[in-house]
């Protein structure tokens, strides 16, 4: 898990959001208000409601964030975790404790544990499997 994690506010906008991005090469920005998690940004957000919808840089993030975010609690299993990352096709869950936001899992860090290669290749097909080809409408 990390635990130094770069984050925004509802007074941030895309642009800098993407300013972040790119300074610490991240495609994933919780947002919150204080400590408490209420959405993320990801790079695809930035593209599909904002760039997409022709949203300049001055969008609030409001416009782009994802709200019904899937997350865990620190206490929640390496297994546990690469089964909701499959089941919501994610590869980043936010973890909180009591709503409020202590650090982030990838899929990069289920599979660097030698136990659970497994589960992290197992989590990364299923995120992979139903997604629409390049091209396809």
């Amino acid at each position: 898990m990390t635990r130094d994690c770069v984050t925004v506010t509802l007074l941030d906008n895309v642009f800098e959001i993407a300013t972040k991005m790119k300074q610490y090469d991240i495609g994933f920005v919780p947002v919150v208000e204080g400590k408490k998690l209420i959405g993320v940004v990801t790079d695809r957000d930035l593209v599909i409601r904002g760039y997409a919808e022709k949203k300049s840089g001055s969008t609030a993030v409001e416009e782009v964030i994802t709200k019904d975010v899937a997350t865990i609690e620190a206490s929640t299993s390496i297994e546990e975790a690469a089964k909701i990352m499959a089941k919501d096709q994610v590869r980043r869950l936010p973890v909180v404790e009591n709503g409020e936001l202590v650090g982030i899992v990838a899929i990069g860090d289920l599979a660097v544990r030698d136990n659970f290669e497994d589960e992290a290749g197992e989590a990364l097909s299923q995120i992979s499997s139903d997604k629409i080809p390049v091209g396809a409408k």
